[in-house]
């Protein structure tokens, strides 16, 4: 990743693992590179407001051997949990109108 890139990112959880990422979703072999011609690339000029961590940022670990169909595979898989995201938004929906439609001190009604 270039990670001098306006729109890169990184996030250091607890655990210890470090998300690298593109918020542009224009990496698709993210963390490992960027496209070479990727039209959206902005040197970062400064980073101002943002606080760091230490003074040197962990290394990358070496890319694995993805092979050349690895960018569609990852966009199939993409396309398959953008297509569930609408039903489970409606479950939970539904399941909040169910929640507040009860009155309060009917709490044993609202377990359907």
């Amino acid at each position: 990743m270039r990670e001098e890139c306006k729109h890169f990112q990184s996030r250091t959880y607890s655990s210890g693992e470090t998300a690298r990422f593109c918020i542009l979703d224009l990496a698709p072999e993210a963390p490992w590179r960027c496209p070479a011609d990727c039209a959206r690339y902005e040197r970062r000029m400064a980073d101002a407001g943002w606080s760091r961590g230490t003074l040197v940022s962990d290394k990358l670990e070496e890319a694995p051997n993805l092979g050349e169909g690895v960018g569609a595979l990852l966009d199939q898989a993409e396309n398959i949990i953008n297509a569930a995201g609408p039903s489970i938004v409606a479950d939970v929906e539904t399941e909040r109108a169910r929640a507040t439609s009860t009155p309060r001190w009917q709490f044993w009604k609202r377990r359907r």
